[in-house]
């Protein structure tokens, strides 16, 4: 029995011995030469029945008029059948139409517009853009009545300076003897002193204890919440 070193001594087979290797997969013979100029594929029944070509009906449409049968015509419908087969009304607050062209009565065909009616029914002149080239008449002044041509004059008129104005104030004043010779009180030298701003925590002691702290008297709530619990007391 051979060992295992020599086992491991022996060459290696040379897979590559066949030159004309058409598979991925080792092969322990060489592969068939083709004899026909492509490969037969042999159909399965399914493939031959989807090949097939469908069949065309060449027969005449049937009439959309048919013979109904004895037993349909001698049928008798149920109540079920008979509900359904009632057209569905309207609803509980349902109306007719109202005509298009109402009936005018005879106060409406011999009646006379005011001139304010008349006056409201012409049409708004607006003023045209710049860039278009029709520009509309401006509408004289004299056309218009004369309670609209009073209200434009009052509107085109300026408006008046207050009787008690004083006119603009000079940019440069005279600086009066008592302003130039004020002198600043302690109060407004500590107003006028901006605020120092600290850094965060600086200066601050977190030991240190207020006189208010240290004056207080605890409330007898507090004394009972600092009481410890009589089962957590040891007894000695």
């Amino acid at each position: 029995m051979a060992t295992r070193t020599q086992k491991l001594a022996r060459p290696k087979l040379n897979q590559l011995r066949f030159p004309d290797r058409r598979s991925v997969y080792w092969l322990d013979e060489l592969p068939h030469e083709k004899i026909g100029p492509t490969t037969r594929i042999e159909l399965t029944p399914r493939w031959s029945e989807l090949c097939r070509s469908k069949k065309l009906y060449t027969q005449a449409a049937r009439s959309p008029i048919w013979e109904v049968s004895e037993w349909a015509l001698r049928a008798v419908p149920s109540k079920r059948v008979c509900s359904l087969a009632q057209p569905r009304g309207p609803a509980a607050g349902w109306k007719p139409d109202r005509p298009l062209t109402a009936p005018m009565n005879g106060g409406t065909r011999t009646i006379v517009a005011t001139a304010r009616i008349c006056q409201l029914s012409q049409p708004k002149r607006r003023p045209a853009l710049e860039d278009s080239d029709h520009k509309s008449k401006p509408v004289p002044l004299t056309n218009l009545p004369s309670k609209a041509s009073a209200h434009i004059e009052l509107l085109s008129t300026p408006k008046q300076d207050h009787s008690k104005f004083g006119g603009e104030r000079s940019v440069c004043w005279p600086v009066s003897k008592a302003a130039r010779s004020y002198v600043a009180s302690q109060r407004l030298l500590e107003i006028s002193t901006p605020k120092e701003r600290k850094a965060l925590f600086e200066g601050y002691d977190p030991y240190t204890v207020s006189r208010a702290a240290r004056s207080a008297s605890p409330s007898p709530r507090i004394y009972q919440l600092s009481t410890p619990l009589p089962r957590k007391c040891s007894m000695k």
